[in-house]
């Protein structure tokens, strides 16, 4: 799993895919309407998808002869997985180092 949440990573440090995954994040959208505005082409634009969604980070659905992108929950999820373990430490040290301050105080 963590190879996994490593290579999502890795696929969000380009911007266009990072803009393509806010744009599928606000609303599933075929190849076309995820490309308007954007400053690649269709096929890059397609590239890219092909690689969110072998990251796990993206799905497709067929809708006649377009594919539909939305966010996969599970890629996602498994990042913010991923990241809550640093967040769980954080907040325990930040609760013990405020534990410590007012013991201080006190004394």
């Amino acid at each position: 799993m963590a190879n996994r949440v490593a290579h999502a990573f890795d696929m969000l440090a380009d911007p266009t895919r990072r803009a393509i995954l806010e744009r599928v994040g606000k609303a599933p959208a075929a190849v076309g309407e995820i490309a308007a505005g954007l400053p690649v082409s269709r096929p890059a634009v397609s590239q890219h998808l092909k690689l969110l969604k072998e990251a796990g980070l993206v799905t497709e659905t067929a809708s006649g002869t377009r594919r539909i992108y939305r966010i996969d929950p599970r890629g996602l999820g498994a990042m913010r997985d991923w990241l809550d373990q640093f967040w769980k430490t954080s907040l325990d040290n930040f609760a013990a180092f405020a534990d410590a301050q007012a013991k201080e105080e006190k004394e």
